[in-house]
């Protein structure tokens, strides 16, 4: 009896010296440096549990042994905090760093830069591109977004992020609209934005939105049509003329042809930016009535339309390299 208990002390002994062993290097393996050479991007799909997790992550060379990670996570009662997402897990990270940067729930942040003057199909069209989002978004109306930089994560909508550009357009219109110059020839906050999307297609010189839409101003103040060239093109073809305007094109009917409609065109022809907005909202004091291209980028201003059909001739020299 008394060999039989020694023999089960020892056992018993061995086990423990055996689990201690085994519970150290379970610990220096979940705490060592991990394999990854570099810092890399890894995504965790949603819906995915522990052991697909630690699968996923051995997969993308983050960690040697899933099982490593599958028990430190259960022990560090951490198993139930990972949360699916894209994540930058650094060079050499551990498996206990990988586990700590799942459960905080910090993904990368994507961005989006949306530039001024897109037409919707333009926008969306980058958004189809934009990797990390999912699920398709019908197309906005037209000057309903507002372009700048957006961020988001992995996973994310499209529909979600539009309606975030829809919000903060009609945010931005708000808040310029209340700031607006009393004299306005506009009545809506649609058509302001109707007549910001033509300065913004008109012109990309920060310095020239405001006397641009001064001009603008101007002409619906004396009842004269804008005869902008953008709203010719927009009526011809909403995603985007391919070729010149002719003469013959500023002379055929169209809602969005100011050559020969008076006022503002039935919808915006882009997506104007906060710039153009408010460039409208207060537009630069000013007598002039004409502009065009002066062959620099910018635009030469002419208060008479004698003044202007010098500037013109002068600008078709340019352009044909007389």
């Amino acid at each position: 009896m008394g060999r039989a208990l020694l023999r089960a002390f020892f056992g018993l002994v061995i086990l423990a010296i055996a689990g201690a062993v085994c519970c150290a290097w379970l610990y220096a393996q979940f705490t060592s440096p991990g394999p990854l050479p570099v810092s890399t991007a890894i995504v965790i799909p949603s819906g995915t549990g522990l052991e697909g997790i630690a699968t996923s992550l051995k997969r993308a060379g983050a960690i040697r042994r899933d099982f490593v990670f599958v028990i430190g996570a259960r022990v560090s009662r951490q198993a139930r905090s990972l949360k699916a997402g894209e994540y930058m897990i650094p060079a050499t990270s551990s498996p206990r760093q990988v586990m700590d940067i799942l459960a905080s729930g910090k993904t990368v942040v994507r961005r989006l830069t949306i530039p001024e003057g897109l037409t919707s199909s333009e926008v969306m069209a980058r958004l189809d591109l934009a990797e990390g989002l999912a699920g398709p978004a019908g197309r906005p109306d037209e000057g309903s977004l507002l372009p700048e930089t957006y961020h988001f994560s992995y996973g994310d909508s499209r529909e979600e992020l539009v309606k975030r550009m829809q919000a903060s357009m009609e945010v931005a219109v708000a808040r310029l609209w209340d700031m607006r110059s009393p004299d306005l020839p506009i009545k809506t906050m649609e058509e302001a934005v109707i007549l910001a999307s033509i300065v913004e297609r008109e012109t990309g010189i920060a310095r020239e939105r405001g006397l641009v839409a001064g001009v603008f101003v101007n002409r619906l103040k004396r009842g004269m049509r804008l005869q902008s060239d953008p709203t010719v093109a927009y009526g011809i073809a909403p995603g985007g003329l391919d070729r010149p305007l002719t003469r013959r094109d500023l002379k055929e009917p169209s809602p969005y042809n100011t050559y020969v409609i008076k006022g503002l065109p039935p919808t915006p022809i882009a997506n104007p930016g906060i710039d153009a907005i408010r460039a409208v909202m207060n537009p630069v004091e000013t007598d002039f009535l004409y502009f065009v291209a002066d062959g620099s980028g910018g635009h030469a201003f002419a208060r008479t339309l004698k003044e202007h059909n010098r500037n013109v001739r002068k600008w078709r020299r340019i352009r044909d390299g007389g």
